[in-house]
């Protein structure tokens, strides 16, 4: 199987692990279940409180609930706005970064050449790695205050436990984070190839073009092997053969003999 096919099937599956664990980001925006709380001192009665990033809610065993937003933007703490800040901006990198990654996939064909295609997929997985790292910022972040606020024997409120939508965002960022990272390092190869081995080819080719002038001086002005209209085919030669290697090398296409 070529290398270029199995970049493609990893491209594809790199892209597949990100757009899965972004779509599990998106969906804890509207989980309610960031905390949890369970009040059973009354009897025959449960009541339930959890909340998320827009609204606190109560329910009871009777199956009543209710939820309420928060009512003031300006009195909310600034830990909660940095969380909206994180998740949005998440949201928005995922989205992004789908968009770029169709564009740039080896399997569209919609970017170009090679080295565009490369360079637009390697935007992609930064955009997506972005996503992953705002998520998981946010996620970690509400379940550290929760697991401090739970610990702490001088928080006298109501206290919460971790909420089902926290597992999820790191589930999801998780496989954006490892998708991103996959597709960052095969895009990344193709996307800012090595020099080296093109300076050592023009360092090469000098040195042998040095060596067969000394020696075409050394045989003499019109010797039988080196006459000066052979030495420059030679060179013509050379020079094509090096302009189509950095063409090839750079921009995945070679030119037409002329």
């Amino acid at each position: 199987m070529r290398q270029r096919t199995v970049v493609m099937y990893v491209e594809i599956g790199c892209f597949l692990s990100c757009l899965s664990g972004w779509i599990l980001i998106c969906s804890t925006l509207a989980t309610e279940y960031w905390t949890f709380s369970e009040v059973s001192s009354v009897v025959l009665t449960t009541g339930n409180y959890y909340s998320n990033l827009w609204m606190d809610c109560v329910s009871d065993t009777t199956g009543v609930s209710d939820c309420k937003y928060y009512p003031s933007m300006m009195d909310l703490p600034v830990f909660l706005h940095v969380c909206r800040a994180l998740a949005v901006v998440s949201v928005i990198f995922g989205f992004w970064g789908a968009v770029l990654a169709l564009i740039g996939m080896k399997c569209t064909k919609i970017g170009g050449s090679e080295l565009t295609n490369s360079r637009v997929t390697f935007a992609a997985a930064l955009t997506y790695m972005a996503c992953g790292f705002c998520g998981m910022i946010v996620y970690s972040w509400w379940g550290n205050k929760v697991r401090s606020d739970f610990v702490d024997p001088y928080y006298l409120e109501q206290k919460f436990e971790l909420g089902a939508a926290l597992f999820i965002g790191w589930g999801g960022s998780c496989l954006v984070i490892c998708g991103s990272a996959v597709m960052c390092y095969f895009s990344a190869r193709k996307s800012f190839p090595r020099r080296s081995g093109n300076h050592g080819y023009i360092r090469n080719l000098r040195r042998s073009l040095s060596r067969e002038l000394r020696t075409a001086s050394s045989k003499g002005r019109y010797g039988e092997q080196y006459t000066h209209a052979a030495m420059l085919r030679g060179v013509q030669a050379r020079i094509m053969a090096n302009t189509k290697y950095q063409l090839y090398h750079f921009n995945g296409s070679c030119p037409r003999d002329v």
